[in-house]
């Protein structure tokens, strides 16, 4: 099964949680009352955040975090990148020699192909069509390639 991690998923809400207060400066105790989650969990998944340039943090007894960038110029590719590295289907996806049975095998080329794909899908998603949908508002449209 393909599944991002659970840090992911939470550095997601996170990132929602700053974005649906772009002009404020959030503690991470705010930061974990809103998003509902841990404060530890809260400070882990910030650190990789920051360190990707996806929020900006302050320090002092005004500081915290916002987004560095506005929502709808954050897509999920760079969330899961700052969390997991790379995004890689196989390890053949993206590291070439890492596969014991690589010189006779010939699907490398077609695990690359998948792995563009589901880059490009979570590509054209933002965090900012990832905040809670108001009445009206619709889904996320995502649609892959076929070639």
């Amino acid at each position: 099964m393909l599944r991002i991690t659970k840090l992911t998923d939470y550095a997601t809400v996170v990132l929602t949680a700053l974005a649906a207060r772009p002009e404020v400066v959030l503690s991470a105790p705010e930061l974990a009352e809103q998003a509902r989650l841990e404060l530890p969990t809260v400070a882990k998944v910030l650190k990789p955040l920051a360190a990707a340039g996806l929020v900006e943090s302050f320090r002092g007894a005004n500081g915290g975090y916002r987004l560095a960038r506005p929502a709808d110029a954050i897509n999920l590719v760079e969330i899961v990148e700052a969390m997991e590295g790379p995004l890689a289907m196989t390890e053949c996806s993206i590291h070439a020699g890492q596969c014991g049975i690589e010189d006779s095998c010939g699907i490398r080329p077609n695990w690359q192909r998948i792995n563009a794909l589901v880059a490009d899908a979570l590509r054209a998603v933002t965090l900012a069509q990832m905040l809670p949908a108001p009445a009206g508002r619709r889904a996320i449209a995502v649609q892959l390639a076929t070639t």
